[in-house]
């Protein structure tokens, strides 16, 4: 079952995505990749953030660049928690999209994370610790990760 939407507004995007994808894989959440622009296609956008929570998504990873409309448009079609990951495809290099979608008005929130890949993956981390609050499997794969990542440090 599909616990976490990852969606990126372009196909260039994928390749910044990645980490969040090798993270949800290794830890065995499973997982969708849309590509759905919140400009060309804000219809697409609207069935999606709408039909998240019956379809059975948790968590939803939208990823954008420059004005980063995409998580915001989802958080504002959907109860399931978004997650917005800035990506760096402007001359600003993703603070613009930092920015937007750390400004989210009142009443629409979304999580934001760093700019770029290092974003991407927490972005999957934190969706892996919102799910694993739910699915015992999930939550050991984290404690395990957690643990790894420790023994790295010594």
């Amino acid at each position: 079952m599909v616990l976490v939407g990852i969606v990126i507004g372009s196909k260039t995007d994928r390749e910044m995505i990645e980490p969040a994808l090798n993270v949800l894989q290794g830890m065995g959440v499973d997982y969708e990749l849309s590509v759905i622009s919140g400009h060309r296609n804000p219809e697409k956008a609207r069935e999606y953030g709408l039909k998240a929570a019956e379809r059975g998504i948790e968590v939803v990873i939208a990823a954008a660049g420059g004005a980063a409309h995409l998580p915001g448009i989802l958080a504002g079609w959907t109860t399931v928690p978004v997650i917005g990951v800035p990506l760096p495809t402007s001359d600003l290099k993703g603070v613009d999209a930092l920015l937007s979608i750390a400004q989210m008005p009142g009443g629409v929130p979304v999580a934001c994370v760093g700019i770029g890949e290092s974003g991407a993956k927490n972005a999957a981390l934190l969706a892996v610790q919102i799910v694993g609050s739910k699915h015992e499997e999930i939550k050991r794969a984290y404690c395990k990760y957690k643990v790894a990542m420790g023994e790295d440090l010594a």
